[in-house]
C-alpha cells in the first residue's frame, strides 16, 4: 500500500470526508483491520481565501508548494489538493515536489469519458465555473462541453459555498436554490453535472435530483485508492 498525501484544510469540513472516504475505501478493498496510510498536512482556509479573493494566486501557490513539499517528506508517495480551486495553481505545486500530483479535474474526467458523456454542467466556485484552469482541461483533455450557470446563479452558488458550506452549515433553502440551477443546466443540455467543489457533496446528494451528479471528492478519492492499492 503505497502512502497518500493530502492537502487539506480548504476546507477541514471537505477534508474529513476525504480521511473518511478514504479509510472506509481501503478497508472495502482489503477488510480485516486494514485502513489508509496518510500524511496530512492541513493548511488555514482564512489565509487562503484572502488569497483567493485578492486574486493572490502566487502567494497561495507558494502556501500549497510548501504543503506538498510537507506531505512529500513525510513519506507520502503521491498527493492530493484536498479541493477544485485549488487546482488553479496545480501546476506550480507540482513542480516543488518529486512526487505525482493525482489532479481531480483529470480524474472526473476520465469518469465522465468512461459514462459516455458529452456536454456537463459545472457547479463551482467563481473561479472554478469561469475560469480556464478546470473547464478548458475538461474541454481540451477530454472533449467534454462544460455549460455553466448565468451570472446571478454563479453567484448564489459561490457565496453557499464560502457563506455556508465551509462553515458547516447545510440549509435546506440553499438546497432548493442549487436544485433549481442544476434543473436550469438540464434544460440547457447537460447530461449531467459536476459537483466540482468538495463541499456542494455535503449539500447535493444524487438522490435530490434526476440528473446524475458526479461528486469530485468520491471521484479523488476513488483515483487515490487505485493509486495507492495498485
Amino acid at each position: 500500500m503505497k502512502t497518500i498525501g493530502l492537502i487539506g484544510g480548504m476546507s477541514w469540513e471537505s477534508t474529513v470526508s476525504y480521511y473518511s472516504l478514504l479509510n472506509e475505501g481501503v478497508k472495502a478493498q482489503l477488510g480485516g483491520l486494514h485502513s489508509a496510510k496518510i500524511v496530512l498536512v492541513s493548511v488555514d482556509f482564512a489565509e487562503v481565501e484572502a488569497q483567493q479573493h485578492r486574486g493572490e494566486w502566487q502567494a497561495a501557490a507558494d502556501l500549497l508548494a510548501s504543503a506538498a513539499q510537507s506531505v512529500e517528506a513525510a513519506g507520502a508517495e503521491f498527493a492530493l489538493i484536498c479541493t477544485n480551486t485549488m487546482h488553479k495553481v496545480a501546476d506550480e505545486v507540482q513542480q516543488a515536489i518529486s512526487i505525482p500530483l493525482l489532479h481531480i479535474a483529470d480524474a472526473t474526467g476520465q469518469v465522465l469519458v468512461r459514462d459516455k458523456v458529452k456536454k456537463v454542467g459545472l457547479l463551482g466556485t467563481r473561479f472554478t465555473m469561469q475560469e480556464a484552469f478546470y473547464r478548458t482541461r475538461l474541454e481540451e483533455k477530454f472533449g467534454l462541453e462544460v455549460c455553466i450557470p448565468n451570472e446571478s446563479d454563479q453567484q448564489k452558488v459561490h457565496d453557499v459555498i464560502y457563506q455556508e458550506l465551509c462553515l458547516g452549515k447545510i440549509l435546506d433553502k440553499s438546497r432548493e436554490d442549487y436544485l433549481r440551477i442544476i434543473a436550469s443546466l438540464q434544460e440547457s443540455g447537460a447530461e449531467a453535472v459536476i459537483l466540482g467543489c468538495t463541499e456542494i457533496a455535503l449539500l447535493i446528494r444524487d438522490s435530490d435530483t434526476d440528473i446524475p451528479v458526479y461528486d469530485t471528492t468520491r471521484i479523488h478519492v476513488q483515483s487515490a485508492l487505485e493509486a495507492s492499492l495498485e
